[in-house]
């Protein structure tokens, strides 16, 4: 009951061949992940920049587009929060971190974390 499983897979274009969608898209990213791709309550999301690097064979008509994808990840019985009839509260220790969230990626895909991406520094006058 405490194996962490995906509740949802978000795509902001959903188009193409069928199939295990993130599993591709991990492959086009070649498994690397920034840490701040995590969120603190336990779901990740990435982005591609073109749509057939995922397989899909390209048309002229439709051109190349990037996607989205958005990982919500949970454990079983997290719907008795969200049910209408007999609501219940999910407790602290079975909600899902983003410690676990990354362990979790590493261990099912042998993901990679990436360290964090330098920040840009600006010089320019306060406003």
């Amino acid at each position: 009951m405490r194996e962490l499983k995906i509740q949802k897979l978000c795509l902001n274009i959903c188009a193409g061949e069928s199939g295990d969608r993130l599993t591709r898209a991990a492959k086009v990213k070649e498994y690397e992940l920034y840490r701040e791709n995590f969120s603190n309550s336990g779901n990740f999301g990435f982005g591609i920049q073109e749509h057939i690097d995922l397989g899909i064979k390209y048309d002229p008509s439709i051109g190349i587009y990037g996607m989205d994808f958005y990982v919500v990840l949970d454990r079983a019985g997290r719907r008795v929060a969200n049910r209408r009839r007999a609501r219940g509260r999910v407790g602290h220790s079975h909600r899902v971190e983003k410690e676990e969230a990354v362990k979790w990626f590493q261990q099912k895909y042998d993901g990679i974390i990436l360290p964090p991406k330098a920040k840009e520094v600006r010089h320019g006058r306060r406003r």
